[in-house]
C-alpha cells in the first residue's frame, strides 16, 4: 500500500480516535460539573427555595413519569437517596401515615400509620408540616402536634411525643404546620406553650433538650441563620420575629411582627446581611442584623405594608432583588407575584393573578425561577428588574398549596388527590 495512503488512514485514524477522546472527556466533564442534590426537609436542603441543579425549559407538556392515588394533606414531598417520602391522613380515620416510594417508579416501598387526636378543619384534615431528614431517621410534625421519628429504611417507629399535651399548649386553628429544623443532634419545632413557644428535642430519643419563650405558635417553619461559626434560629411566633441561640434557645433579641389574623405563615428569609419576615395582614420587614458582637442585634432597614405574604415564603436572586407572591383575604382571593428591591423594599413591577391563595417559588443553579401556581401550572420564569419574562409554563396537575420538590432535573408534587413525579429532563426545548 503506498505510504501517502497508510498516511492518510493513520492520520484519519487519529483524529478518529482524538474526536471520541475529546467527545468523551467532555461527557464525563458535564457529568462531573452536572449537580444533582436531595431535597430533604421544607423548602430544600438550604431551607430558601434553592436548588444547585439547572432545571431544563420544556417546549412540550413536561412528562408525568408517574402518579399515585395519595391521601389528604398539605405536607411536601421529600426525596432522600432515591425514595420519596410524604406525609398525609388516613381516609375517614383519625390516624396519619407516613409513606415511602421508590423516586424512579413510584413503586410503595413501606407506610407507617399512627393514631392522632380528632381534628375538624375547612382547610382539610391531613398534615401540614413538611418532614425532615437526618442520617437514618425521618422526623414528622402532624397537624395535631405529635412529633415523631421514624427509621429511614423500613418506617419503624423510633419514639413520638405529643408536643401538644405534654406542653399545655393549644392547637391552631388550621392545625399544627411548623416543618422541623434539624440542628445537629437536635429538632426544633414551634409548639406554642408557656415557656415553651419553641422547643428543641434530642434526636436520638425525643426528650426535651431545651424550651423558650411563652409567645404562642404561627403557622411559619423557623430557618438557621450561619455566618460563620456562629449560628441563630430565625422563627416566626405569633408575637414576632424572634433570635433564638441553638445550643440552649437563649433570646437574642425579638422584633414585633403581629399578624391581626394570627396567620404568618412564612419561613424568615436571608437577604445578605438582612432577614426578610412576612405575614398576610403586617406586610413585609426587613431587619438588618449585626453578628459582629457578642450579643447580636438588629436595626429595620425597611417595612412595606403592600407585600402581604400569606404562606409562600419569598425568593432571593442575586443582591438585589427578592421575589415574593403576595395576597389578602378579601374576596375574591387573588395571590400576585412581585419583584422588589431588596434595599429598598419598593415594589419593581407586578405580575397579577399567579395564584388564588398561593403560589410556590423555586430558584435554580442558573437563576431562573420555577413556580407552581395553586391552579396546578408549572411556570418558567426568567427574573428580570425590567418586567416580567416567561419562559415556558404546562398544566401539571391539580389545586395545591403544596411546595414542590426538585431532584435530579424532576418535580416531584402532591395535589389535592394524587402524588406526582414531573420529569422536565425528557422535554426540553
Amino acid at each position: 500500500m503506498p505510504h501517502c495512503i497508510t498516511s492518510s488512514i493513520t492520520q484519519k485514524m487519529r483524529l478518529l480516535f482524538s474526536s471520541l477522546f475529546l467527545a468523551g472527556a467532555f461527557a464525563l466533564f458535564n457529568s462531573q460539573t452536572a449537580v444533582a442534590e436531595d431535597w430533604p426537609t421544607w423548602l430544600g436542603p438550604r431551607r430558601d427555595c434553592s436548588s444547585l441543579e439547572t432545571l431544563k425549559p420544556w417546549a412540550d407538556a413536561p412528562k408525568v413519569l408517574w402518579k399515585l392515588p395519595i391521601g389528604e394533606g398539605h405536607s411536601s414531598p421529600v426525596i432522600h437517596a432515591g425514595k420519596v417520602y410524604l406525609h398525609s391522613r388516613i381516609k375517614d380515620k383519625d390516624e396519619e401515615v407516613l409513606t415511602c416510594f421508590e423516586a424512579n417508579s413510584g413503586k410503595q416501598l413501606w407506610a407507617t400509620p399512627y393514631k392522632r387526636a380528632a381534628f375538624t378543619s375547612i382547610f382539610g384534615l391531613g398534615p401540614r408540616a413538611t418532614p425532615s431528614i437526618s442520617d437514618n431517621c425521618i422526623f414528622t410534625f402532624g397537624v395535631t402536634g405529635i412529633l415523631s421519628s421514624f427509621n429511614l429504611t423500613d418506617g419503624k417507629i423510633n419514639w413520638q411525643v405529643d408536643t401538644l399535651t405534654k406542653f399545655k399548649a393549644a392547637n391552631l386553628y388550621f392545625g399544627t404546620s411548623c416543618s422541623p429544623l434539624l440542628i445537629d443532634d437536635k429538632i426544633v419545632v414551634e409548639v406554642g406553650g408557656k415557656g415553651a413557644s419553641i422547643v428543641a428535642f434530642n434526636q436520638k430519643d425525643g426528650t426535651t433538650a431545651w424550651q423558650t419563650l411563652d409567645d404562642k405558635s404561627s403557622y411559619s417553619s423557623p430557618t438557621l441563620w450561619k455566618d460563620g461559626d456562629k449560628q441563630m434560629i430565625l422563627a416566626l411566633t405569633q408575637q414576632g420575629l424572634v433570635a433564638l441561640d441553638p445550643k440552649d434557645g437563649k433570646s437574642h433579641w425579638k422584633f414585633p411582627l403581629v399578624d391581626r389574623l394570627n396567620e404568618s405563615s412564612t419561613t424568615p428569609v436571608r437577604m445578605g446581611n438582612m432577614v426578610l419576615a412576612s405575614s398576610v395582614t403586617y406586610g413585609s420587614v426587613a431587619l438588618n442584623l449585626n453578628n459582629s458582637e457578642a450579643a447580636p442585634s438588629f436595626k429595620q432597614a425597611w417595612k412595606n405594608g403592600s407585600l402581604n405574604c400569606y404562606f409562600a415564603t419569598p425568593v432571593v436572586v442575586g443582591k438585589d432583588h427578592v421575589y415574593i407572591v403576595t395576597g389578602g383575604l378579601l374576596p375574591p382571593p387573588q395571590s400576585d407575584l412581585q419583584c422588589v428591591d431588596i434595599a429598598t423594599g419598593k415594589i419593581i413591577w407586578t405580575k397579577k393573578k399567579v395564584g388564588k391563595y398561593h403560589a410556590s417559588l423555586v430558584r435554580t443553579a442558573d437563576n431562573k425561577i420555577l413556580m407552581l401556581e395553586d391552579f396546578g401550572s408549572l411556570v418558567m420564569f426568567e427574573p428580570d428588574a425590567k418586567g416580567y419574562k416567561e419562559i415556558c409554563r404546562a398544566k401539571v396537575c391539580g389545586h395545591t398549596w403544596a411546595h414542590p420538590a426538585v431532584s435530579e432535573g424532576r418535580v416531584f408534587l402532591r395535589d389535592e388527590k394524587d402524588l406526582l413525579c414531573v420529569d422536565l429532563n425528557q422535554s426540553s426545548k
